[in-house]
C-alpha cells in the first residue's frame, strides 16, 4: 500500500520560510517523479513544483518561482519542499504526490497516489 505522509506545515507571518515534507512507502521512491500542490479555499487544486527521479531535473510554477525549491533524499524516501518569503496568497493545503513514471509533470492527472495534505497559513 503506497502511503504519503506530509509535515511542516503551520502559521507562519509574510516574509517567513517553511520546509514541507513529504515521507513515501510502500513503492520504490527512486524510481519515481514526485510533484508539490496546493489548494486554497474555494479555488481548485494547482502545481507548485515537480522534480524527476533523480532530481536532476524541477519545474516549478511561476507564481512561487524564485521563491519555492524541491527536493528530493531517495536514500530517504522523502521530498521537501522550501518555501522562502511566503505570502498571504501561498496560504492552502499543500498535497505531495507521486506519479507512475520518472519525469516530471505539472498535471494533477499525471499523478496515482497523494497525501492527505498540510496546511500552510500565511498572516500578513
Amino acid at each position: 500500500q503506497v502511503q504519503l505522509v506530509e509535515s511542516g506545515g503551520g502559521l507562519v507571518q509574510a516574509g517567513d520560510s517553511l520546509r514541507l515534507s513529504c515521507a513515501v512507502s510502500g513503492r520504490t521512491f527512486r524510481n519515481y517523479a514526485m510533484g508539490w500542490f496546493r489548494q486554497a479555499p474555494g479555488k481548485e487544486r494547482e502545481f507548485v513544483a515537480t522534480i524527476s527521479r533523480s532530481g536532476g531535473l524541477t519545474y516549478t510554477a511561476d507564481s512561487v518561482k524564485g521563491r519555492f525549491t524541491i527536493s528530493r533524499d531517495n536514500a530517504k524516501s522523502t521530498v521537501y519542499l522550501q518555501m522562502n518569503s511566503l505570502k498571504p496568497e501561498d496560504t492552502a493545503v499543500y498535497y505531495c504526490a507521486t506519479r507512475d513514471g520518472p519525469n516530471t509533470s505539472s498535471a494533477l492527472s499525471d499523478y496515482t497516489y497523494w497525501g492527505q495534505g498540510t496546511q500552510v497559513t500565511v498572516s500578513s
